[in-house]
């Protein structure tokens, strides 16, 4: 340690994106994800204050890679409605061969640019061919994106959906793997207002970096992103809203899910009797463990002569 020389962590926007660093960011369908995050790309583009900030800063490139929607009639229309600059957005050519974290191209892309921001959306049409359960699997597809930001020093932001398990822990819906969620060093979260079907809300599920920034409600409409105001909100407060019992979920029943999770996290199957035993060992009951198998998802399946269990595969 003592030939390291300590350095303090820039930010592309305190607290929430790093400089140098992977962040995730995440919510259902049709939140407002790729349109918030085209917002903010494009205020940077401009070198304009960022939500809540004062300081302008040098415009900046940014790289915007998508599946999900087209440049012409979606992407690049989206952007001129935030007022960016359209020379600084780039698009790496995906025609011929899809990209994966692992790709050269992004490499020579943000090198050749100079962008300080790549965005990634979704996660699953770039993380590659792994199985997203297995977070043996994982790690080694981010740790490319982890050194290419380390590298060049610039903010990677990976755009997520949730999976389907309401009424559980902001961080266990977050598709596959724990170690989604464990290879980023900030990860934020988008859903709808509970006061107002019309709003948003981001808040930050994770910071490792810097305390967790406070919540930012913003419209969304044709006209794009209207930011209101900041407010004092949790992720696992946002999600419950919207939780399968109508608000937060019973405290046993939590701690069965979580317990369930931990227990099958690897990702392989687990003999169902020894997990049963297992939660009996803990204090859980049958009736809270059925109620939490069926929140998370527990795909139970019968190979041979016994019933095994596992985490289900992605968003399945």
């Amino acid at each position: 340690a003592s030939d390291i020389t300590p350095k303090e962590v820039s930010w592309l926007w305190y607290p929430f994106i790093p400089y140098g660093k992977v962040t995730l960011l995440q919510g259902d369908p049709g939140d407002g994800k790729s349109t918030f995050m085209l917002t903010v790309a494009a205020l940077l583009t401009k070198g304009k204050p960022l939500p809540f900030t004062e300081q302008a800063a040098e415009p900046i490139t940014v790289i915007y890679q998508t599946t999900e929607d087209d440049a012409d009639d979606t992407i690049v229309p989206r952007f001129i409605k935030a007022d960016g600059d359209r020379t600084r957005l780039v698009f790496i050519n995906e025609k011929d061969r899809p990209l994966t974290f692992e790709d050269e191209r992004i490499d020579e892309a943000v090198k050749r640019t100079g962008a300080k921001l790549l965005i990634l959306d979704p996660l699953s049409s770039y993380i590659g061919d792994c199985q997203i359960n297995a977070a043996n699997e994982v790690r080694p597809r981010f740790n490319h994106l982890i050194q290419l930001a380390k590298e060049t020093g610039c903010a990677v932001v990976v755009i997520n959906h949730l999976n389907k398990m309401m009424g559980t822990k902001a961080i266990y819906r977050t598709p596959g793997s724990i170690d989604v969620d464990g290879s980023v060093r900030s990860a934020l979260l988008i859903g709808r207002s509970k006061d107002n079907e019309d709003e948003r809300v981001m808040v930050q599920q994770k910071a490792n970096l810097a305390p967790t920034g406070a919540a930012i409600v913003f419209s969304l409409d044709e006209s794009g992103v209207t930011f209101l105001r900041e407010a004092e909100q949790t992720a696992d407060e946002l999600l419950a809203v919207f939780s399968s019992s109508g608000g937060r979920p019973n405290v046993k029943t939590q701690e069965a899910v979580e317990f369930i999770r931990d227990l099958l996290s690897d990702g392989e199957m687990h003999e169902a009797s020894e997990c049963e035993a297992k939660l009996r060992e803990a204090g859980i009951s049958k009736s809270t463990a059925k109620i939490a198998r069926k929140i998370v998802g527990v795909v139970a399946t019968k190979p041979h002569f016994s019933w095994y269990w596992q985490l289900p595969c992605g968003e399945a």
